[in-house]
């Protein structure tokens, strides 16, 4: 069994703060996926919300209290639901549940599903709790606490102090962990003493008798009990009265007590990093998933997985837990670290954002459509061959731009500052697709219909790639031309007039669905780096460095002309270094206090890009 769904009213930030609650229209709905389940999102966009609510439902395998606070009330609101609902049940997990279960299609098959209810009220300034129901009705039926034992889940908070977790103390995690192992447990009426009860009571023995021995010492020193226990005696009966006795022993010779005696290490290692103590306790808490027989609900929530992990760590854990999520257990993780959001099924990562969900399934996004000229099935197989690290922050960021190549990564960001639209500022991410599969990335932004928008503004920056001069060979004799073995052109400038046109039909051609956030920016001319040449704004910062890093191509060239047949030779002939090129201008860029771009300079398609992926930032 598995969440296949939760279901919010008026709890913590998703809410409407009305205490009429129409049970058909949740607040929220997070869909969740059999095995492994992801929510991403930037602080305060309601990951922990989520998870909270889950535990306050199901509650967890630790000792922890969990009950209602005042804050759980979305803003005046009194009145708060939660729903759980649960597919895939089987029958050996069904007989726990039976009296609460209904039924529903799936696949065509009439399958058992439970739904957990739980509702609370804020009434006279103090909170009025009830009880976990269960039903199909929408107000259920009381969920004995044999039932809600087989519905608790397993949960690693965010800042986990491991090494506290771990070691010996009074009711220590590690001792509630082993407790609920069966290989802990007695059956009731079962008086037979457990192995480590045994050694432990022959243990304290020992102690006792040591405590206790009256013999004198070789070397002329008392004995143990003459130097120890009578002198503790002598001052005890005096205190008290001659009823009263020390007793050394090492702990109660009973279950509880021993487990809480025992710590949890690494073997021929001491001092160990938060790091690796973190790993260990994870390891320790899954214990709770690898029962053997186990029919009860077998989820996992962790957050912040990356919480004091390197980042090849994290991703060795990730994908560990992926591996698992496949063998029968539910993972529910939160995370910030672009390591994880790379590293597995985009079909398992939920979007936090705007007090909503985007789930990156089949049924939300155009993800599973195949994208004109890839030779990919679909966007996710693409994607999971080429979204890396650096490119997963794309789904942590308020503002997005899709760009081509290294020029436009290395020379955006300082024009944005320069144009009052700092990216860091305003956290808006470049994401350099490294090629033109940019409609790939795009389309975990765009929804399909019925779904709500992402409301991330996402620029899409592109060439239009309509030659401005076009090379024909130089031939003589019925030979092309040659000098110092490099083959001679001749070249023609087209007859271009209507640009404007042009990058309307680019625009469509790139995106054919509607949207208010996903835009195509096509270059007015040519390319990025021909726009740089006949901008008004950055011209002639840019012929100077063409000089300096094409020096053969432009040393003696003056003229518009010179330096339009220069710059087409070598974007022609691919051989123009345009990394470089970048570069340099970009560090130029940083010098000037600022830049005013007039809509008619060729580069204004650049400020409008930047614009449009800034207007969410702060």
């Amino acid at each position: 069994m598995y969440i296949s769904e939760l279901k919010l009213w008026n709890f913590r930030k998703y809410g409407s703060g009305s205490n009429d609650l129409d049970f058909e229209n949740p607040h929220l709905t997070v869909p969740f996926e059999k095995g492994m389940n992801i929510l991403i999102g930037e602080n305060d966009s309601g990951k922990t919300a989520i998870i909270d609510a889950i535990k306050l439902v199901l509650k967890t395998h630790a000792y922890e209290w969990i009950k209602v606070e005042k804050f759980d009330f979305h803003s005046i609101a009194e009145k708060l639901r939660i729903e759980i609902h649960f597919k895939g049940i089987t029958n050996d997990e069904a007989k726990h549940f039976i009296e609460w279960l209904g039924w529903e299609d799936e696949n065509g098959e009439m399958r058992p599903k439970l739904v957990l209810i739980y509702q609370a009220e804020y009434r006279d300034n103090r909170i009025i709790p009830s009880d976990v129901k269960a039903g199909m009705d929408g107000t259920g039926f009381l969920l004995n606490a044999e039932a809600r034992e087989y519905l608790k889940c397993t949960y690693l908070k965010a800042l986990r102090d491991a090494d506290s977790e771990l070691m010996d103390k009074k009711n220590s995690r590690l001792s509630q962990i082993l407790q609920e192992h069966k290989l802990f447990k007695k059956n009731k009426g079962d008086d037979k003493k457990h192995d480590l009860e045994e050694i432990f009571k022959d243990a304290n023995e020992k102690v006792k008798n040591y405590f206790n021995d009256d013999t004198e010492k070789i070397d002329g020193q008392k004995s143990n009990k003459k130097q120890i226990s009578e002198p503790i005696n002598t001052f005890l009966k005096d205190f008290i009265d001659d009823n009263y006795i020390s007793k050394f022993d090492i702990t109660e010779a009973e279950i509880k007590s021993i487990l809480e005696k025992i710590s949890l290490g690494i073997d021929g290692k001491n001092n160990l990093g938060l790091g690796t103590m973190n790993r260990l306790f994870m390891a320790a808490e899954l214990l709770h998933l690898k029962k053997d027989n186990y029919d009860g609900l077998k989820l996992c929530m962790i957050e912040e997985l990356e919480a004091h992990l390197h980042p090849q760590a994290q991703m060795k854990i990730i994908e560990t837990l992926d591996r698992e999520a496949k063998n029968g257990i539910q993972f529910i993780l939160t995370t910030h670290s672009p390591n994880i959001a790379s590293k597995v099924d985009l079909k398992s990562l939920i979007i936090c954002k705007n007090n909503n969900v985007f789930p990156l399934g089949e049924d939300y996004t155009y993800l599973g459509e195949k994208t004109k000229e890839s030779k990919y099935e679909n966007s996710y197989k693409y994607l999971k061959r080429f979204l890396d690290v650096t490119k997963s922050n794309l789904f942590f960021a308020k503002g997005l731009i899709l760009v081509e190549g290294w020029s436009e990564e290395l020379l955006i960001p300082e024009i944005a500052k320069k144009i009052d639209c700092d990216l860091t500022k305003k956290e808006v991410s470049i994401v350099n697709v490294g090629s033109t599969a940019y409609l790939d990335f795009a389309k975990v932004f765009l929804r399909k219909e019925n779904n709500d928008e992402l409301e991330v503004p996402v620029s899409i920056v592109t060439d239009l790639d309509i030659r401005e001069y076009e090379r024909e060979a130089i031939i003589e004799e019925g030979k092309q031309k040659k000098i110092s073995g490099q083959n001679q052109y001749t070249f023609i400038k087209q007859n271009i007039s209507d640009h404007d046109r042009l990058v309307k039909e680019k625009e469509i051609k790139i995106l054919d669905k509607e949207s208010d956030y996903v835009k195509p920016f096509v270059s007015k001319q040519w390319t990025f780096e021909w726009c740089l040449l006949k901008s008004t704004v950055l011209g002639a910062s840019f012929k100077e460095i063409l000089k300096i890093i094409h020096s053969d191509t432009f040393k003696n060239t003056d003229t518009e002309d010179g330096y339009e047949l220069g710059l087409a030779n070598l974007l022609l002939s691919k051989s123009l270094k345009k990394t470089e090129l970048a570069y340099q201008l970009s560090e130029k860029v940083k010098e000037l206090n600022s830049l005013d771009f007039k809509k008619d300079d060729t580069f204004y398609y650049i400020v409008s890009a930047i614009k449009h992926a800034c207007k969410n930032g702060n």
